[in-house]
């Protein structure tokens, strides 16, 4: 899942500096619109107040892998946020620099439940009852301080407090944080797959670096047509951390994967697009268990049949 990172080898950006609603949509339409392994969008605003609290002018970046077609990604903004949005967009070129490090750089550890998701640099915040995900810079996308990853880890940590899953899949593992929450949590093996091959040397890597090598070997993966992933089912938790639109083409093969009474956390969303991926896996037999929102993006876990669902997060 992109979490606003630049994509692999960027070498191309566009930015505005403009108000909170505008920097969203615009981020918004070019993750829908552009490929993940190619295109990414990150609003953020520019400088919080933390004595006031009050919203100050945000800042929207697009990261390109090859240089844009300006009038078509001009056209496309002028759609979700106006002709004048559309004219300011600034387009340039990215520094010759680490820019995954520089991107990574000064984020702080990040707890979701038992896990703490932290940099070398944060090694010393981790406590001695701490799950801790080790996931340093790298040419892939996951970090843990994105509100979906945190709603993933959050919902793992609750349903294994509940119970065992035995059989469990991560789709689209990026870093493999998800996959190595889960293996380190169970101590037991886990299937993964990703797109992109540069993200599976990265899961594999950060695998290794977590201690979580011998129960993680991610392939290279559209969706789950690996026969490697498809030999793990039936899976009682489905872990995917994606993008609206492939949650909704998944819907089908995901089922044919999960397990009766097995649990599929998904993420990726905002609340717009909720519904349209409930009503997805609501037709292939899946009810809502439970929805978490966290900085403006939704997380849901879906139970294959089972009782009406349930608000809130135990």
């Amino acid at each position: 899942m992109l979490e606003g990172l630049p994509p692999n080898n960027a070498a191309h950006v566009a930015r505005l500096r403009t108000d909170e609603a505008t920097a969203r949509a615009i981020a918004d339409i070019i993750v829908e619109t552009f490929d993940p392994a190619d295109t990414a969008a990150a609003a953020f605003e520019e400088k919080i107040s933390t004595e006031t609290w009050n919203s100050g002018p945000w800042i929207v970046e697009v990261y390109f892998g090859q240089a844009p077609d300006e009038d078509s990604v001009r056209a496309l903004v002028a759609v979700a946020a106006g002709d004048d949005a559309a004219q300011a967009l600034e387009f340039g070129r990215v520094a010759q620099r680490d820019w995954v490090a520089s991107a990574l750089e000064g984020l702080s550890a990040v707890r979701a439940g038992r896990f703490l998701v932290h940099g070398s640099h944060d090694r010393d915040r981790v406590r001695s009852n701490d799950i801790a995900l080790e996931i340093e810079a790298a040419l892939a996308f996951g970090t843990g301080h994105h509100g979906t990853t945190r709603g993933c880890l959050t919902f793992i940590d609750s349903i294994c407090k509940q119970r065992r899953p035995q059989r469990i899949l991560d789709v689209g593992t990026g870093t493999g944080v998800l996959a190595i929450a889960a293996a380190k949590l169970l101590k037991q093996f886990v299937w993964a797959g990703d797109i992109d091959p540069v993200s599976v040397a990265a899961a594999a890597s950060n695998a290794r670096l977590n201690g979580a090598g011998a129960w993680l070997k991610p392939v290279t993966a559209k969706g789950v047509s690996h026969p490697a992933l498809q030999a793990g089912a039936p899976y009682d938790l489905i872990l995917a951390n994606i993008l609206a639109r492939p949650l909704r083409q998944l819907a089908p093969s995901l089922a044919r994967l999960a397990a009766p009474g097995g649990d599929i956390v998904l993420s990726g969303l905002l609340a717009r697009d909720a519904p349209g991926v409930l009503a997805a896996y609501r037709a292939q037999g899946f009810t809502l268990a439970r929805r978490l929102e966290l900085d403006g993006w939704v997380s849901l876990l879906l139970k294959r049949g089972g009782a009406a669902a349930r608000a809130g997060l135990d």
